[in-house]
């Protein structure tokens, strides 16, 4: 048997969603970013150096346990520098998250500051790392390209070049501060035959000093520019999904409007045939009356089909945000729309076997309604004839996790056609020719309801055997008494 689970996380709102490298259009004007974007850069960084804080934390514990390894390395004493930059750079994410979450947006406190402050320090703590653990006789030097690289992704190109500017600076600093003698070296040293080793020293330190400030510089242009064109092809892509969801839109709108059309002259067809049927426009012959009836029921199937349209674009233009949630009965739910399905289980000759237990979801009543009553009539137009459905509950008290498992004895689901059951239009041969009438949207309208209501749906199926539709509920309320129901409906 095949299982499919099946998820929908609705969004908050319907703009284009922001990659890592934040708002296209912002970045490539060289503007200010955002300040939803410069948030979650803020929030990046912060997961980003607790992470260098780990690896601070083992580097001391291998510095304790095997000082003389470190020191084979070039590496030198490391006193108890590592701890104070272990303190400082904690200190301060919890500073920045403590400024992010209950700072109030002001000229010196807002997100932008709360960035630059943090490029700010995360420079001066990596300056004295390599300061103390060589600025020339290890490759410390390099993790200021990790700087750079990052501020060419995260930040605006004129941004990044501030970034990559402080970066040389700090690494000029230093060497100075490490190595003052070329500043202070005579001038008879410059004419020198046979250069002393201080001379060679200096020599040494601005050979360092220009290599890798060039060096930082290539790196910045090079990646800047791979960055820019990576936003080029993103700003495409934002402006082609933006494109593709406004003809959505058009397409749903233009669906709207040919369903509003075509209900009123289908009403009118179904009326006068009622009228002919009736004798009301004189009598009719047997071959007439075949004829009426096999309209009406293409008619009948029209007006389904318009029926569930119009469901559906309601259901789509529902938003979590402002609808109303109700604490909702699911049992009395699943009775309601089990009577309501009364006249169809009865001319399918299907036995419905209902065992549900007593809890109360928070949703929109109608929707939960709709998609109990989809699933289950689903269940009953594709059993075989005098089989049964059988609608059953799990509670776990623990979790406040519920579901509802709707099973029936029909034609199942082929497992390639199970992922796109809850797709618009969709239609498999085998539904087809047990069911001609089908819509095509009705799982549609089950997945925008389990959207809605945040809701998950696990399909099971076996062709030939049946289906099984599970619906698990979160957070979920127990009821004082959850006495279990079992009928038997015809």
């Amino acid at each position: 048997m095949a299982t499919v689970d099946f998820s929908w996380k609705k969004p908050k709102n319907h703009n284009t969603p922001l990659g890592p490298l934040g708002e296209v259009n912002a970045i490539n004007s060289g503007s200010k970013l955002n300040d939803e974007i410069l948030v979650t850069n803020i929030k990046w960084f912060i997961i980003f150096r607790w992470g260098v804080i780990g690896a601070l934390i083992a580097f001391e514990i291998l510095a304790t346990l095997s000082s003389e390894t470190l020191i084979r390395l070039g590496i030198i004493d490391l006193k108890d520098w590592p701890v104070a930059i272990i303190v400082a750079l904690s200190l301060a994410n919890f500073a920045y998250t403590y400024a992010l979450k209950h700072g109030h947006s002001s000229i010196f406190s807002n997100p932008t500051i709360n960035l630059w402050v943090q490029i700010a320090v995360d420079l001066l703590c990596l300056s004295v790392v390599v300061h103390y653990v060589g600025s020339t006789a290890t490759p410390a030097p390099f993790f200021y390209v990790l700087h750079i690289v990052l501020a060419c992704i995260f930040f605006s190109t004129r941004e990044s070049l501030l970034v990559m500017l402080l970066v040389c600076v700090m690494y000029t600093a230093v060497l100075l501060f490490e190595n003052p003698i070329f500043i202070q070296l005579p001038q008879s040293g410059l004419i020198d035959t046979h250069p002393s080793t201080e001379s060679r020293q200096s020599n040494r330190v601005l050979l360092w000093m220009f290599v890798l400030n060039t060096l930082f510089f290539i790196i910045w242009y090079v990646v800047s520019r791979l960055s820019m064109v990576v936003r080029e092809h993103e700003k495409r892509l934002m402006d082609a999904y933006e494109r593709i969801n406004q003809t959505q839109v058009e397409k749903d709108q233009y669906a709207v409007l040919m369903t509003h059309q075509l209900k009123s002259p289908l009403d009118a067809i179904r009326s006068k045939i009622n009228l002919i049927k009736a004798g009301y426009c004189g009598e009719s012959s047997q071959e007439t009356k075949e004829v009426l009836m096999k309209i009406d029921r293409r008619a009948k199937n029209m007006a389904g089909l318009i029926l569930d349209l119009l469901r559906l674009e309601r259901l789509k233009e529902t938003c979590m945000d402002t609808a109303t949630l109700e604490p909702v009965n699911i049992k009395k739910s699943a009775q309601k729309c089990i009577d309501k399905l009364a006249p169809v289980i009865n001319s399918k000759r299907v036995n419905i076997h209902a065992s549900v237990e007593d809890f109360i979801y928070h949703g929109i009543p109608d929707q939960l309604e709709i998609l109990l009553e989809n699933i289950i009539s689903n269940a009953i137009t594709y059993s075989h004839e005098d089989t049964s459905v059988e609608i059953s509950s799990q509670i776990d008290k623990e979790t406040h996790v519920a579901s509802i498992t709707v099973s029936d004895h029909g034609i199942g689901i082929e497992s390639k056609d199970l992922p796109n059951i809850f797709n618009e239009y969709f239609y498999s041969p085998r539904s087809v020719n047990h069911n001609n009438a089908s819509s095509g949207v009705g799982l549609s309208i089950v997945k925008k309801a389990a959207e809605n209501n945040k809701l998950q749906i696990s399909v099971a199926s076996e062709p030939g055997q049946g289906t099984s539709f599970k619906v698990i509920f979160q957070n979920i309320q127990l009821t004082d008494d959850a006495i279990k129901i079992d009928q038997v409906l015809l």
